[in-house]
């Protein structure tokens, strides 16, 4: 994989992690959890994400 391509990769993952950051501090899940999701998505960034991305709060709607 060319240096090109992981820096596309990067930038993908932290856009998709801010977008995963906001929608939890969004949603309606009491303040630990929230703290727990964003601590998660921010140790484990890829891993963190996907996890969010199917099982995580949902937002207020």
């Amino acid at each position: 994989m060319g240096i090109e391509v992981t820096g596309i990769f990067g930038l993908l993952l932290l856009i998709a992690n801010i977008w995963a950051i906001v929608n939890v501090v969004g949603s309606g899940a009491s303040t630990g959890g929230k703290v727990l999701w964003v601590l998660f998505i921010l140790l484990f960034p890829l891993l963190g994400f996907l996890v969010w991305l199917f099982v995580g709060p949902r937002s207020n709607r």
